[in-house]
C-alpha cells in the first residue's frame, strides 16, 4: 500500500525546498532521480545513484552524507525502509530531514517532523516522491499519479513526466531555479564505457523543468542509437540527396556523411549502407 507522511513546523535549518522522485525501471535494469528546486544547482545536491543499487534524494536541509551510506546499505540487501531507519537513527538533524530511497525491490520516503509546511511523500513498489515548502498535497499526488499513469514512456521520460507534473500543480511555493534528471544502468552510458545512462541539471534557469525537458530531447537526439526498424537505405535518390546536402555545407567524397556526423556528435546514429531518419531531418533542416 502507498505510504503517505506529511509534517508542518517551523525550522532552525535554513529552508531548502525541493520536489523529488527516485525510481526503478519496470525492468530493474534503472535507477534514477529526478528533482527540481528553488535554490542553486540541486542536481549536485540531492541525488544519487548506482548501477544495480538503488537511487536517493536527500533534501530538505540535506545531509550528503546520507547519499553514499543509503546507497552502502541498499548494496547489501537492506530494504529501502530499513535504510531510512539507519541513516536517521543516530542524525541530531533527522527533524529537518527528508529522504526518498529505492532499491532494487524496495522504496520508502522520510519527512522529518520539522520541514517546512507542506512537507510529505508518497511511495510505491518502485517510487517514492516527496517534497517539502510546497505549495500543498498535490503536488505529491500529482508526481506519483503521472508515474503510475506513463508505464510506456521511456525511463527518463517517465521521471521527467512525475517532475513535471509536481511542477504544474505548484511547485515549490517559493519559486523556481534549478532542476536535474540523473539515470544509471550497468553499461549504459556512452559507448558502454559507464553506468551514467542521463545526467542532465540546469543549475538557474526561470523555467528548470521545461528547460530540463528540452535539454533531455537534444540528448536523445544526440546519444541514442538508431533505431533500426526506421533506417532508411543509402542508395538511389536518397544517396544523391544525402551527398547534395553534405555538399551544400562542405563536406564531400567517401566519409563525408561519418564526418558531418562526427562534428555535430551524431556518432551513435551511423549505420553504415544507411540513415536514421533523425539524421535526414537534421540534414534537411
Amino acid at each position: 500500500m502507498p505510504a503517505r507522511a506529511a509534517r508542518v513546523a517551523t525550522a532552525a535549518y535554513p529552508p531548502r525546498m525541493t520536489f523529488s522522485i527516485v525510481a526503478r525501471s519496470a525492468d530493474g535494469t534503472m535507477h534514477g532521480v529526478a528533482v527540481a528546486s528553488k535554490f542553486l544547482a540541486v542536481g549536485a545536491v540531492a541525488p544519487a545513484a548506482e548501477a544495480g543499487v538503488g537511487a536517493v534524494a536527500s533534501q530538505a536541509h540535506a545531509n550528503l552524507a546520507f547519499r553514499p551510506q543509503a546507497l552502502a546499505f541498499l548494496a547489501t540487501g537492506t530494504p529501502a525502509a530499513e535504510t531510512i531507519a539507519g541513516l536517521v537513527a543516530s542524525d541530531g538533524g533527522r527533524d529537518h530531514r527528508q529522504l526518498g530511497v529505492v532499491g532494487t525491490d524496495t522504496a520508502a520516503t522520510f519527512t522529518g517532523a520539522e520541514c517546512l509546511d507542506w512537507a510529505g511523500g508518497e511511495a510505491g513498489d518502485d517510487f517514492a516522491v516527496q517534497g517539502n515548502l510546497l505549495t500543498g498535497p498535490e503536488v505529491v499526488a500529482g508526481m506519483a499519479a503521472a508515474w503510475r499513469d506513463n508505464p510506456e514512456l521511456p525511463f527518463a521520460e517517465r521521471l521527467l513526466a512525475a517532475l513535471t507534473a509536481g511542477d504544474e500543480a505548484g511547485g515549490d511555493r517559493r519559486g523556481k531555479q534549478s532542476a536535474s534528471v540523473y539515470v544509471v544502468g550497468r553499461g549504459l552510458g556512452l559507448g558502454g564505457a559507464s553506468d551514467v545512462a542521463v545526467d542532465l541539471r540546469v543549475d538557474d534557469h526561470p523555467e528548470p523543468v521545461a528547460e530540463l525537458a528540452r535539454l533531455l530531447r537534444v540528448h536523445r537526439l544526440l546519444f541514442d542509437r538508431a533505431d533500426p526498424d526506421t533506417l532508411l537505405d543509402l542508395t538511389g535518390e536518397l544517396a544523391g540527396e544525402v551527398a547534395a546536402l553534405l555538399a551544400a555545407k562542405g563536406f564531400t567524397g567517401e566519409g563525408a556523411l561519418d564526418t558531418w556526423a562526427g562534428i555535430e556528435n551524431f556518432e551513435e546514429r551511423l549505420v553504415p549502407g544507411k540513415i536514421d531518419p533523425l539524421l535526414l531531418e537534421q540534414l534537411r533542416g
